[in-house]
Order: C-alpha cells, then structure tokens, then sequence
C-alpha cells in the first residue's frame, strides 16, 4: 500500500468524524490545561504535547478502510489494520520533526525574535520531517535489496 495525498478522500470523511476528532482533541487539552493549572507549566506542557487527534484518527481509519474491504466483498484483508499502521509510522516520522523543532525553539527563542524563531524551527520541522521520510523509504529499499532470495540455480 502506498502513501499518497488526494483531496478527494476529504468529502468521503464526515462531519461525525469531524467532530469526534474535534472534541477528542479539546478534551486532551482542557485535561492538559488542568494539569497545567495544578502542577506548572512544565508539565502541562507534556500532556499538550500528546497528540491528541492521533488515536482518534487511527480508530477512524480502520473503521473507514474495514467498511471500503467489506463494501468490495472482503477483497483486501487487514486493509483497515494495514492503513492505520502507515498513519502511525508518518505519525512518528513527523514526531521526531517536532523534537527537532522544538530542540530548535528552546535554544534559540533566548537569543532570537519569536517570530524569526518560529518560522525558522518551522522550516527545520518540514526539512527533518521529510528528510525522515527519505531515509525511512533509503532503509527500507536497502534492505528489501539485501534480504531477497539466494539464486540456487547455479
């Protein structure tokens, strides 16, 4: 299964889905805000941290890919399984940019401009998340390369 974006597949979500990932990811950050609240800002911070539409989208994905394998007749097993696991493989690719971004914003916003900050721990963030991805797609071509079967014939 491939990874790919199509602005097609935004009028086959609906508004429920919407909404659940919506309220899931305010919940997470009123609970993160209380704890900020009670235990400091520190703290708070990491609960904020968690991504909050994550296990909401995944639960919906596999749900909504299970519903397309039955509609074709059960033609692609684990297709729902299958694309919840691509979603969390990028979900951690574009964590580890996050780290970078935020390794990038604690120590430079002391010595720089917010603004010129963010905009550049932004552009770090995009050039690590992607340069994640290649390496991943580098690795995962190398050893798909390095573990195909012996030649017997000779």
């Amino acid at each position: 299964m491939s990874v790919r974006f199509q602005l097609s597949e935004l009028r086959e979500t609906s508004w429920t889905d919407f909404a659940v990932r919506f309220a899931f990811g305010g919940a997470i950050t009123v609970l993160a805000g209380y704890i900020a609240k009670a235990y400091g800002p520190a703290l708070g911070g990491l609960f904020l941290a968690f991504p909050a539409i994550f296990p909401a989208t995944e639960t919906l994905i596999e749900r909504t890919e299970h519903e397309r394998e039955l509609q074709n007749g059960g033609l692609v097993k684990m297709r729902g399984r299958l694309s919840a696991a691509i979603n969390a493989r990028a979900a951690i690719w574009g964590s580890l940019g996050l780290v970078c971004f935020a390794a990038f914003v604690w120590k430079l916003l002391p010595i720089w401009n917010a603004a010129g900050t963010l905009l550049a721990a932004l552009t770090v963030w995009i050039a690590a998340s992607v340069a994640i991805w290649r390496c991943s797609r580098w690795v995962r071509f190398a050893l798909s390369r390095n573990h195909r079967s012996p030649d017997v014939s000779g």
